[in-house]
């Protein structure tokens, strides 16, 4: 597999909403709220999330374990944008414990276990890391 446009795009914005996300979840924490700055970066993070999530259904390998080019990891894709929806949904009820919830178990699965999921020796991004590591 090699860098396409897609795949900057998709690895972009996940790389970004990884790195943003953290904001977005702090700036509603402790006795100091920031809602402009938790709304800012919670719509700039979901907005991400969607871009990583839809360009993901595009980009297929059939050299890793799959089915018609998709391979484990596409779980991910349903998960985070239902995630996404419900949390939406949540917030717009009014009910702001389960979108708070809702919102860090998708940026812990779709970010963080993604991430190391992407990490891994023989996935594209792995193989780069780990090559200029010189553990490859």
């Amino acid at each position: 597999m090699e860098l396409t446009p897609l795949i900057a795009v998709h690895m972009t914005a996940a790389i970004v909403a990884t790195a943003i996300g953290p904001v977005a979840l702090w700036a509603r924490m402790g006795r100091t709220q920031r809602p402009r700055l938790h709304r800012a970066f919670g719509y700039a993070w979901v907005t991400l999330m969607v871009t990583t999530a839809i360009s993901a259904i595009f980009i297929r390998d059939f050299t890793l374990p799959n089915i018609a080019g998709y391979t484990p990891i596409h779980l991910l894709v349903p998960f985070t944008l239902f995630g996404l929806l419900g949390a939406i949904v949540y917030m717009l009820r009014g009910d702001i414990t389960r979108h708070r919830k809702t919102m860090q178990q998708v940026y812990i699965g779709a970010c963080i276990v993604a991430g190391v999921f992407t990490l891994l020796p023989g996935r594209y991004l792995g193989r780069l890391l780990w090559t200029q590591l010189g553990l490859l």
